[in-house]
């Protein structure tokens, strides 16, 4: 496989994860609705963010199958948590549970966090990459938490 295919390949699976999940979820929608804590940010700003975070992931997992260090592990690490990270919004929008999407997304948090560990382990760039998804996900558990306790 070329490098562009590798790279390619890599990028559209999560990006793509991501709009389905997005057109999923769509109807269910109500974060404009809800009252929402201290820095919480415009819901314009969400699909902008996920995307650049699903190029990254798709980047460093790309990095990875070029220079064949993607393994069994590697590969049940990354897909996991992108499974865990897809449960997130339904659990949260469509269902509307807001507790168990608290749980959900701190075991997303753990799950990236080691993720970023196997990757950094296999390759510095492909780890440091994931720092800003490490991030977003920590201040959406936050958010996640604030609104569940603001509107229950």
């Amino acid at each position: 496989m070329s490098k562009f295919k590798a790279y390619a390949v890599s990028i559209l699976v999560p990006v793509a994860i991501g709009g389905i999940i997005g057109f999923l979820i769509s109807g269910s929608m109500n974060y404009n609705e809800l009252e929402k804590p201290f820095l919480a940010p415009p819901g314009i700003l969400f699909p902008i963010v996920w995307t650049t975070l699903y190029v990254l992931m798709g980047i460093s997992y790309g990095i990875l199958k070029v220079n064949l260090k993607v393994d069994s592990e590697i590969s049940s690490t990354y897909y996991g948590q992108l499974a865990i990270n897809a449960l997130w919004p339904i659990l949260f929008f469509v269902f509307k549970w807001r507790l168990f999407a608290f749980v959900w997304i701190v075991i997303l948090d753990f799950a990236v966090i080691r993720m970023i560990l196997k990757f950094y382990s296999k390759n510095k760039t492909a780890g440091l990459l994931q720092i800003p998804y490490a991030l977003w996900t920590i201040f959406a558990t936050y958010l996640n938490l604030s609104i569940y306790l603001l509107n229950r």
